[in-house]
């Protein structure tokens, strides 16, 4: 399966979870609610169809792995700007219903435009990067916020176990190093991303890889 097909089949499975009405308040594994954290990749989804028909004019000067050193967390300004926009939409969308809609249409749109993408160079958050490097931080992104979305939702859909391993490419070149052996995909996903804490026995088999952790937010 593509990136693009992937990123298409984690789209729909966040679809799957907010489409259900009991979910729009409940906590996520981020500082937001599962409506607030729709806004959040409703807003990525759009910039993903921008990106897609904005052409840079320069050589790539980041790619899938090194895109995501400079998204370490960080109380920063842009980051306390960033959540303060997410809430903001959301709060436009006081019917989380509405956002629902929006988000299927815009994941669906951006999801297609990934699949149609010609090989490119594209200008996004000023940086230059490849299309095909781009789909897969958009891929990275949904299916760290899928695992966000469904914890603790009864019979919520997990991310394919290939988007997974995607990931997992990303977060061992950050850690530079290899992760635990005994880890397996979801597991290397939740602690490279500090949403599970490294224990004891983690941090004696990293050994000075663990004061890299989180390796992205």
């Amino acid at each position: 399966m593509s990136t693009a097909d992937l990123l298409a089949e984690v789209y729909e499975r966040v679809t799957q979870v907010v489409r259900r009405p009991e979910t729009w308040a409940r906590p996520t594994r981020t500082s937001w609610t599962v409506h607030e954290l729709l806004a959040h990749l409703l807003l990525d989804a759009r910039r993903a169809l921008v990106t897609l028909s904005t052409p840079a004019d320069s050589l790539p000067d980041t790619d899938r792995v090194s895109y995501w050193r400079g998204f370490r967390p960080q109380d920063t300004d842009g980051a306390r700007a960033h959540v303060a926009l997410v809430r903001a939409t959301a709060a436009a969308h006081p019917d989380p219903a509405a956002l629902v809609d929006e988000w299927v249409e815009t994941s669906r749109a951006a999801a297609h435009a990934c699949r149609v993408a010609e090989p490119d160079v594209l200008a996004t958050q000023g940086h230059a990067i490849a299309t095909g490097d781009l789909v897969h931080t958009l891929l990275l992104e949904a299916t760290v916020h899928l695992l966000d979305l469904t914890v603790d939702v009864p019979d919520a859909p997990e991310p394919p176990d290939a988007a997974l391993a995607e990931v997992r490419s990303v977060l061992v070149p950050l850690a530079r190093g290899p992760l635990p052996a005994g880890w397996d995909d979801l597991t290397a996903v939740l602690k490279g991303t500090g949403r599970s804490p490294l224990d004891d026995a983690d941090r004696a088999e990293l050994g000075e890889q663990a004061r890299l952790f989180p390796l992205l937010g």
